[in-house]
């Protein structure tokens, strides 16, 4: 079973549970070979994704020719292909915030990966992300003549399912992963109930490096962590201006963020307007250890966040037996239980980021623990990346039409509305 992955950027800082998954997968006994647009002169930090650099091919590395050869090649071989392909292009081209150009270069892109997926014996591509990466990846598998299927995570997805057509990406894939239920639900709205059961959640998972890892007591000071792409939508603005209001209440609470982005700038200009240049670090980008020993070292984690998915660092959090506060947005309460897990609070609003801060400062340290606690049972349950890589392998066989399809592999129970 040889599966070709391909994504927008590989490796990528916030991605890691892409490589994550890859690996599992292999681990249980699948071929996968990796594609990207891009990501080949990308800044690493984590060891492990650069020898997952190693490892992929780049689209674009070597210029448009090609990608222009490739799709000579292809319409002299498999005209009628071609045809279906660019037909497929086509009809992505209405109601879109893309250029005719852009879907057109998307073309040569899928053209020169169908080749290169041929050669290297794909049986199947599955892209992450329902944006130009799905894309891209169906109108490739079209010119292959292979099935594809890819995985949604959300929020972008959501913010313009007309313009990307994610109708149309369903109708044509093989199969669907949601990665949480909330994100099957925003599917079955931008698609034909006809294509409802394609759809099936397969849960973003961790490694053994975080689920093996035993539980250290939460840090008795009010120190926070927040680790993720410093970008507006995460919400760091806001998150200082709760932070200031609750130091200015008496509690000395301080601020760990990890990660970097377009927002540093801003953030640290807020950080100097409210005096949080000693309550507040900014680390930059850190590799899967450092990340663990900054959540290790902090009271809980805290997100401020718009809009998201299913954050993988609220699982590296509760995998590492720290509590999380966070905006009820996504499928985040999934996850985040007021008074069991962490936190849940209305996005948007400093008073009530403030409050879950001080409520959490004024949590006992066994009280606490219990919570981190709980979080570890829940995503030892259902986020362990070997038992969702092998879900995912099963679908895999099942679109293949293998006989390992087998049902040794259990999945999670279904809803009602996938069951249809």
């Amino acid at each position: 079973m040889i599966i070709g992955y391909f994504t927008n950027q590989y490796p990528k800082v916030s991605h890691t549970f892409i490589r994550r998954e890859i690996l599992a997968l292999e681990a249980a006994g699948v071929t996968v070979e990796r594609w990207a647009l891009r990501g080949w002169n990308a800044d690493i930090a984590d060891p492990a994704d650069a020898s997952e650099r190693d490892r992929t091919r780049y689209i674009l590395q070597r210029g448009p020719l090609p990608m222009l050869v490739a799709a000579l090649l292809l319409l002299i071989a498999h005209p009628v292909r071609w045809l279906k392909g660019l037909r497929l292009t086509m009809r992505m081209m209405p109601r879109t915030d893309r250029s005719i150009p852009l879907h057109l270069i998307a073309f040569l892109e899928a053209a020169l990966l169908a080749r290169q997926a041929a050669a290297a014996g794909v049986r199947q591509l599955h892209a992450h992300f329902g944006t130009n990466a799905a894309e891209v990846a169906m109108v490739a598998a079209t010119l292959a003549d292979i099935p594809y299927s890819f995985t949604v995570h959300g929020a972008d997805e959501f913010d313009r399912p007309i313009g990307l057509h994610l109708g149309t990406k369903i109708e044509k894939a093989a199969f669907v992963v949601a990665i949480t239920h909330f994100c099957a639900s925003q599917l079955y709205r931008w698609c034909d109930p006809r294509y409802w059961s394609k759809i099936s959640v397969v849960h973003c998972g961790l490694s053994r490096e975080f689920l093996d890892v035993e539980p250290t007591a939460p840090a008795a000071a009010p120190h926070f962590v927040s680790v993720g792409r410093l970008s507006g939508e995460k919400g760091h603005l806001l998150m200082l201006e709760a932070l200031a209001q609750v130091r200015d209440g008496g509690v000395p609470a301080t601020l760990t963020l990890v990660g970097d982005g377009e927002m540093r700038g801003r953030i640290e200009a807020a950080m100097a307007r409210l005096g949080l240049n000693e309550a507040v670090k900014i680390t930059g980008w850190a590799d899967e250890s450092q990340v663990r020993n900054h959540i290790a070292n902090a009271r809980a984690l805290v997100m401020a966040s718009f809009a998201e998915g299913l954050p993988i660092v609220v699982m590296e959090a509760f995998a590492l037996g720290r509590p999380v506060l966070a905006t009820n947005v996504g499928a985040l309460a999934d996850l985040v239980v007021n008074g069991r897990t962490g936190w849940l609070f209305t996005p948007g609003s400093v008073d009530a980021i403030a409050q879950a801060m001080r409520d959490c400062a004024d949590t006992p340290p066994a009280a606490l623990a219990a919570m981190g606690e709980e979080g570890r049972r829940i995503v030892r349950e259902e986020h362990d990346a070997q038992r969702e890589a092998a879900k995912l392998r099963v679908r895999f066989a099942e679109s293949l039409g293998h006989a390992d399809a087998s049902s040794k592999y259990e999945w999670p129970e279904r809803t009602e509305i996938e069951r249809a």
